[in-house]
């Protein structure tokens, strides 16, 4: 992995792959993945101009993001999944179902509110006059 990895310009750190040209980092997650108590993680296919890549779907990057505020408080996670819900198709009745069997009935409300803050600041805004 270290040698493909390198080729594209990115080196390892730790458990990550940089690239001093990218804001983001890369991570190959050992197996199998899962995020919070749920194992059953689908990736989805999505092509790009250099070929497909497998990465999970603006739903289960949600619950990822929101398995980081549910169980370690982390409010920039909460944040990044309501700006995923709110830009992506996200099925919210699922991560309600994943969010009461997480324990996390009453937070996921809070996640709702956070969507909903994130459209109201993303929406054009009328000039007076």
């Amino acid at each position: 992995m270290d040698t493909a990895m390198a080729s594209v310009g990115f080196v390892r750190r730790r458990d990550r792959y940089v690239h001093r040209r990218a804001r983001f980092y890369v991570e190959f997650p050992r197996g199998p993945l899962a995020i919070g108590g749920e194992y059953r993680i689908r990736p989805v296919s999505r092509s790009t101009s250099h070929g497909r890549i497998l990465m999970l779907s603006p739903t289960d990057s949600c619950r990822d993001r929101l398995a980081a505020f549910y169980h370690w408080g982390d409010r920039q996670s909460l944040t990044v999944a309501a700006w995923i819900a709110a830009r992506n198709r996200v099925q919210l009745t699922a991560l309600k179902q994943w969010s009461t069997t997480e324990g996390a009935a009453e937070r996921f409300e809070e996640f709702v509110q956070e969507i909903a803050k994130v459209r109201r600041r993303a929406a054009p805004r009328r000039r007076r006059k």
